[in-house]
């Protein structure tokens, strides 16, 4: 007796995911998951220790916020065109993402070279007190999170130039790369107030 095999002709299933379909955007929803506990924690830390201070800032001036705010507007402004990326991504259309990521690059250095001048503007430097270490902890975890997604953006815009930018996966990364950066704009909102605001409410 013969044994039959059943088979599937899966040719015309897509090569490719995007979303909660793709195991790397699980991947990314890991990474912000423990990224943002990471951020949680050192706001923990911050708070406790402002709760414990008689005197907060511990002897030294407030922060400059205008660094701060300028590098906060530039976050936000990205979200636009970011999500716009994001339609053409889910579309494959190869010209306009390549446009998208080269604005997202751009937009993505910008803050980073007003975050330059940010640690200064803080007026305190790391070593000073627990004031000014907490500080520096919570703008450079920010930035090292902020040089990963503009690395990532970088690279991907490389790629997208190349014949590996036709791939149907490489538009998947465009995604979850759109998905990343949200987390790093949102990331800094709470931040940015703890750094800059949180002090001049007493």
């Amino acid at each position: 007796m013969t044994r039959q095999r059943t088979t599937l002709d899966l040719s015309g299933l897509p090569t490719f995911a995007s979303g909660p379909r793709s195991p790397t955007w699980w991947g990314t929803l890991g990474f912000i998951a423990l990224e943002g506990t990471g951020f949680a924690l050192a706001a923990g830390a911050y708070l406790y220790l402002a709760y414990l201070a008689p005197e907060w800032p511990m002897n030294a001036p407030l922060p400059n916020h205008w660094p701060g705010t300028i590098v906060t507007l530039l976050l936000v402004v990205s979200i636009v065109p970011n999500h716009v990326l994001n339609r053409y991504a889910k579309e494959c259309a190869l010209l306009p993402v390549r446009i998208g990521l080269v604005v997202m690059s751009l937009l993505g250095i910008a803050p980073l070279v007003v975050r330059w001048f940010e640690f200064p503007a803080l007026n305190v430097y790391w070593d000073a007190n627990a004031y000014g270490s907490m500080l520096w902890v919570l703008l450079g975890l920010h930035t090292t999170h902020l040089l990963t997604d503009v690395g990532d953006t970088l690279v991907l815009t490389v790629l997208m130039f190349t014949r590996y930018g036709r791939s149907g996966r490489r538009f998947a990364d465009v995604e979850d790369n759109v998905f990343y950066w949200d987390f790093v704009v949102l990331a800094w909102l709470p931040i940015y107030f703890l750094i800059y605001w949180a002090p001049r409410m007493g």
